[in-house]
């Protein structure tokens, strides 16, 4: 998104979100999510998977409708905030790029009046930037789309919350916390969160006889109690979506790494 950062108008808009936005840690003070970066990069990482991983089934089973475009676009955009916790894993950039082609390509499609290719395609996916931007732009819906709608659209996990869409403006006063601002709907799908990167900040390098041992003897660096973390937080997290599968696999890699010294 791009503003034009000198003009009034824009100014007012941001100070009442950034009011908002602290308004929101305040109240929420006790929220992981909130006050954890960990916590918070998986949460975020989780809800963009989330979308994209029912958008790419529902394109891959040749499903094409407004909701499809609007979780791949959604998607991609989420996946961008996660850019201000350090530079994105391959994976992540990957599902980025992927999911802001599908947005404008699928769009176009039902714009148009053709069918959209389910699946990857190699080499269409040039220019999606340009395209992407006029997905966003587009306040009507994709023309020719099936009448499927959003009746698997339940809510996202309770903690996660949304600016409103349209611009409000500055507090008249001093006035308290105002309430959840709306909530937004996505796809119902179980999505896992990725596995840790060596993008995070690591802890200090240790000497290397000053190394924690495992209890069967295994030296462990200080990478692999980053890494241990990270999977705990993330089996957390896939617990907030009643996700038990995703849990015990992140645990069982926790455990893994931290028995063997090896992923």
């Amino acid at each position: 998104m791009k503003l034009d950062r000198s003009s009034s108008d824009c100014r007012e808009f941001l100070v009442a979100y950034m009011d908002w936005l602290e308004q929101a840690k305040v109240a929420n003070r006790d929220n992981e999510a909130i006050t954890n970066d960990v916590v918070a990069q998986a949460h975020i990482e989780n809800c963009a998977l989330k979308l994209f991983l029912w958008a790419d089934g529902e394109d891959r089973a040749a499903r094409f409708n407004k909701n499809v475009v609007k979780a791949f676009y959604t998607a991609g955009y989420i996946f961008d905030v996660l850019a201000t916790f350090g530079d994105l894993t391959d994976e992540v950039a990957s599902h980025r790029k992927y999911a802001k082609w599908k947005a404008a390509y699928i769009h176009r499609c039902l714009s148009n009046g053709e069918q959209p290719v389910p699946g990857p395609m190699k080499g269409d996916d040039e220019g999606f930037e340009e395209d992407s931007a006029a997905v966003g732009g587009a306040g009507q819906s994709p023309a020719n789309g099936p009448a499927r709608g959003g009746e698997d659209f339940p809510s996202l996990p309770q903690g996660f919350y949304v600016p409103p869409s349209d611009p409000v403006s500055p507090p008249a006063g001093a006035s308290g916390w105002s309430g959840d601002p709306p909530s937004l709907t996505v796809p119902g799908a179980h999505a896992p969160p990725s596995t840790p990167s060596g993008g995070t900040q690591m802890s200090p390098s240790l000497a290397a006889a000053d190394l924690p041992l495992a209890s069967n003897g295994v030296s462990l660096k200080p990478e692999d109690f980053h890494k241990a973390q990270k999977y705990c937080k993330y089996a957390g997290s896939a617990l907030q979506y009643e996700d038990v599968c995703t849990a015990v696999d992140n645990l069982q890699k926790a455990l893994r790494l931290l028995t063997t010294g090896s992923e």
